[in-house]
């Protein structure tokens, strides 16, 4: 016989990626009470799926965004030994970006959470949400033990997917609008190499490599560029250049065929690179990515939607949260085009504002994160993992400044949360950036 299991929150975050950690211990820092669900065994998000992944964007214009994002980097590179440095990019238009060790990095985030008083439930997926008018009352849930239902008062959908958004109402776009994603990745490392002879060819994209794989047929069609970057550890080169187009991240099935295919591609692109590109000789593969990296599904309707016209003018908002001058980092969506055009002019950077994360009409909903309401040119930029950290913080803070004004998300002052969001360190956010 099964006995019901129910679970009171402040606050629940569903989805334990850069954005729910964001925003978990944001929420919980603000005296909320967090319940933090993850469907997989880490928490990470893209991180736990490729592992070894730049958090890249963190330094519009040369300057940290600050908040969690710099607590955590500064944290690991203060660690002895260090587990993190910060460097920049070899990509065009990318700028600094920090390296970091892949498990170190999980270990001092779950560690901040544990400090921060979250209860962080793992290997639990988020089910469907049952509303009274326009607020969430519970949400259903599942782990190994079976059904439980979640009583909050507020919730943050960071999921990524947007599964518990959609079913509670919230309207959306898949992809461009014509359904049309971006490519998903699997990526992997190769140790033991030796990095001054695999980068001594100015060629960022080892183009003519590749070229000369996909001529000769061991090289899949869609590499024609080679995305490889130096590792944090000595030796390490992190792979992320098998993007696999057409592929429906809201489909598990979908999903599981492509990563058994990307397993195939990076297997081909290993052997490649020990048997065609200097310095990979005594190197091998490590570290390949559990399952593919899913860059876009849905994105949800808010009450703003930020464009490709508007980061484009580097536009500050009045409640902007986090500053961004990430490119335009479209990756196969359709054709197989790649892009990373600069978004913005150089020294130039934008804001994102909050209201891209707050729903028209559910009181008690909130989002993060890969959710974000954008269009295709400006989600193709404000993606970063730092970006989606920030966006959690200032999410976290409006449903504890909902919860303490006894008002919907929509009505809380956003200035005010642009304000705590300065006073615990994100810079340059706001109407008055600089």
């Amino acid at each position: 016989m099964s006995t019901a299991r129910e679970q009171i929150a402040d606050v629940l975050v569903i989805g334990g990626g850069t954005a729910g950690f964001g925003a978990a211990i944001a929420a919980a820092r603000c005296g909320a009470q967090v319940s933090l669900l993850e469907g997989t065994s880490k928490i990470g998000g893209v991180m736990a799926f490729c592992p070894g992944m730049p958090w890249g964007g963190g330094y519009p214009v040369g300057s940290t965004i600050g908040g969690v994002f710099e607590e955590l980097t500064s944290r690991m590179v203060n660690l002895n030994p260090s587990a993190a440095l910060v460097r920049h990019s070899t990509l065009e238009n990318f700028g600094a970006e920090v390296i970091y060790d892949h498990e170190a990095a999980t270990f001092t985030m779950f560690e901040m959470l544990e400090e921060a008083g979250v209860n962080v439930h793992l290997n639990t997926i988020a089910g469907a949400p049952t509303l009274t008018g326009n607020r969430i009352v519970s949400v259903e849930a599942y782990d190994r033990r079976g059904p439980l239902t979640f009583r909050p008062k507020m919730v943050i959908d960071c999921s990524g997917d947007g599964e518990t958004a959609a079913k509670a109402g919230v309207p959306y776009t898949v992809g461009n609008g014509a359904g049309d994603m971006m490519g998903v990745t699997l990526s992997f490392t190769m140790i033991n190499a030796d990095c001054t002879r695999v980068f001594a060819d100015e060629d960022p994209y080892f183009e003519r490599y590749a070229a000369v794989g996909v001529a000769e047929g061991r090289l899949h069609p869609d590499l024609a560029k080679l995305y490889l970057m130096k590792g944090f550890h000595e030796g390490a080169v992190f792979c992320n250049t098998v993007h696999i187009r057409g592929v429906d991240g809201t489909d598990p099935a979908a999903v599981a065929r492509a990563t058994q295919e990307g397993r195939r591609r990076c297997r081909q692109v290993a052997r490649f690179l020990t048997e065609s590109v200097p310095g990979f000789e005594k190197a091998r593969m490590t570290d390949l990515g559990p399952t593919v990296g899913v860059r876009e599904t849905r994105r949800l309707e808010a009450m703003h939607r930020i464009t490709g016209q508007e980061i484009a003018r580097a536009t500050k908002f009045e409640d902007g949260i986090v500053a961004c001058d990430n490119p335009v980092d479209d990756v196969m969506r359709g054709d197989g085009a790649m892009t990373h055009e600069a978004a913005v002019g150089k020294g130039a950077f934008y804001t994102i504002p909050l209201r891209t994360l707050i729903p028209k009409a559910v009181e008690n909903l909130l989002f993060a994160g890969r959710l974000i309401c954008a269009d295709a040119v400006a989600f193709a930029s404000v993606r970063g993992m730092p970006q989606c950290m920030a966006m959690g913080q200032a999410v976290g803070i409006t449903a504890a400044m909902a919860l303490q004004n006894q008002c919907s998300v929509q009505a809380v002052d956003r200035g005010q949360v642009v304000a705590i969001q300065a006073a615990q360190g994100v810079n340059r956010i706001g109407a008055v950036a600089a």
